[in-house]
């Protein structure tokens, strides 16, 4: 019997997304203080020179830790573990190199890259923030290994380490910096330092993880393939989903320049009001990305369950898993999504108190941003789905079309003096949307068993539509005799029970999904689910 740990798709994903919910809370745990310490105009040079390394690593680790854990479960699927291994060699070798190459870049070219942004204060928070590019990238080895072995644990617990640091680290030395008053750059400089000792340690811990648990592949007989030819393979894999998930990032960089750069020339705006402006925008994309970040734990599932699957040619078995994983989403992502619309104000206000005024402003954003967030974990899915099929371009084509929207309606609206940064959230909208109708289309041809839209959206959205009216309702009683705080929690409570009541109602959860967790069956009867 084989010593290597396996698990179920949905063991896995459940695996991850525990990290995923601990990760998180140490994460509002870092930025909701962290936006509070710096505000809307020091949230800004953070988030400059955070999505700087956000393109260098969708450059450097986006499509090649995907690739490498769908050739890896192909491999071990085949029984051919000397190859897997040999993978990762090749893994470490290529990853490195190009971190080193982001690291550089991030380090010897800060100027230039801040004038990039309009946005010359981010300086320091980019060259603080140089050195994670090559740590992350090896990082991405070991994970995308591990995962392709079926084994989430050690991603999971490193995603805790570099989310328990950077929140110790970062948020003290960012406090320390602003209260000795050395300016918001500065302090956003220090916030950013936790995230580079942060990767340095869960790199660390990787790399401590694979030497102990070397032995435990089985042994093997197989002949790897040779270097070259394993390379060709996990670039034809990785480059087009590199370009499409860079290509996003790069469109994040463009529009923020353009924004910060029409807010100057058209407004006549200083670069520290555009700055203080653009943070009201800003304020909200935290919020935004949190449904979203909930969505990665199963496209990292996924792709090696499925590529595994069409190795072994069992159709029936990837459409079991495309309908589960779109179900799951789909029951994450519209409570999250429309919840985060329907109270933004009031969840805007419970969060930065310290900041009230640029939270009010931030309150239109969330609105629309609310929304936005549920096309965006539909659109990460369905990528995931069309890479595990081998239609990796099919992101990039949705992804340019959608980001020239994104570009064309941000350059209109916020040139436009009436709507100004009003404009950016409406872009992103339409963007993501377009994005995520076009990826269903191409799915519905591509699969062998065709997902039925109808069942999977349907119910979920009569579920989050009967929790919206009570989040909203409640919130509107509870508000005047409780305050803001307690009327926004007690809102949320409520709408979360009644959303899990209308979904075991409306049996949304089938047995399937149940019996695909760890002691399914148990829990299927335990819920009387059929």
């Amino acid at each position: 019997m084989s010593k290597e740990k396996k698990q179920t798709f949905l063991g896995a994903t459940a695996t991850l997304g525990l990290a995923v919910i601990v990760v998180k809370i140490i994460g509002a745990l870092y930025k909701i203080p962290l936006n509070n310490i710096l505000g809307d105009e020091g949230v800004t040079y953070f988030n400059a020179s955070y999505k700087i390394y956000s393109f260098l690593l969708s450059l450097s680790t986006a499509g090649l830790p995907v690739a490498l854990s769908k050739l890896v479960a192909e491999s071990r699927a085949l029984g051919k573990y000397n190859q897997s291994r040999k993978l990762l060699r090749l893994a470490l070798i290529l990853f490195t190199a190009i971190g080193a190459v982001g690291t550089a870049v991030m380090f010897f070219f800060t100027a230039d890259l801040a004038a990039l942004m309009n946005n010359s204060l981010a300086y320091a928070p980019i060259k603080a923030l140089s050195f994670s590019v090559v740590c992350v990238c090896m990082m991405s080895a070991f994970r995308g290994y591990t995962q392709g072995s079926e084994n989430m644990v050690p991603s999971a617990i490193s995603q805790v380490i570099e989310a328990v640091f950077k929140l110790v680290v970062g948020l003290a030395l960012a406090w320390y910096l602003v209260d000795a008053g050395f300016g918001l750059d500065i302090g956003a400089a220090g916030a950013i330092m936790g995230v580079t000792i942060s990767t340095v340690l869960a790199l660390g811990y990787m790399i401590v993880s694979h030497l102990r648990h070397r032995g435990d592949t089985p042994a093997s007989t197989d002949v790897p393939q040779r270097y070259r030819t394993l390379l060709k393979r996990l670039l034809a894999i990785g480059i087009p989903i590199t370009i499409g998930a860079s290509g996003m990032s790069l469109i994040t960089l463009i529009d923020q320049s353009l924004i910060m750069g029409r807010l100057q020339d058209v407004l006549g705006l200083t670069e520290r009001a555009a700055a203080a402006l653009n943070g009201q925008y800003e304020f909200s994309m935290t919020l935004f990305n949190l449904p979203s970040s909930f969505i990665p734990p199963i496209t990292m599932s996924l792709v090696p369950a499925v590529s595994a699957a069409l190795t072994r040619r069992d159709h029936r078995r990837v459409g079991k898993l495309v309908n589960t994983s779109l179900r799951l989403t789909t029951l994450l992502a519209f409570p999250a999504g429309v919840g985060l619309s329907v109270l933004a104000g009031p969840i805007l206000i419970l969060l930065y108190p310290a900041q009230y005024d640029a939270a009010v402003a931030a309150t239109y954003h969330l609105q629309i941003l609310g929304l936005a967030s549920v096309f965006v974990c539909i659109m990460l899915l369905t990528n995931a789905i069309l890479q595990a099929h081998g239609r990796a371009k099919v992101p990039i084509i949705t992804m340019l079309i959608g980001g020239a929207v994104k570009v064309a309606a941000n350059f209109i609206l916020v040139g436009n003096p009436d709507i100004n940064i009003k404009g950016a959230p409406i872009g992103t909208l339409l963007c993501y949307a377009l994005i995520c109708l076009l990826n269903l289309i191409c799915i519905n041809r591509v699969l062998v068993s065709r997902p039925s839209y109808g069942q999977l959206f349907l119910k979920p959205l009569l579920a989050t539509a009967g929790m919206a009216v009570v989040a909203k309702v409640s919130y509107d009683l509870l508000s005047a005799p409780l305050g803001n705080s307690l009327a926004t929690l007690g809102a949320i409570a409520l709408a979360a029970v009644v959303y899990v009541v209308l979904v075991m109602l409306l049996r949304i959860i089938t047995r399937e999904d149940l019996e695909m967790l760890p002691k399914g069956e148990k829990l299927a009867k335990f819920l009387h689910v059929r």
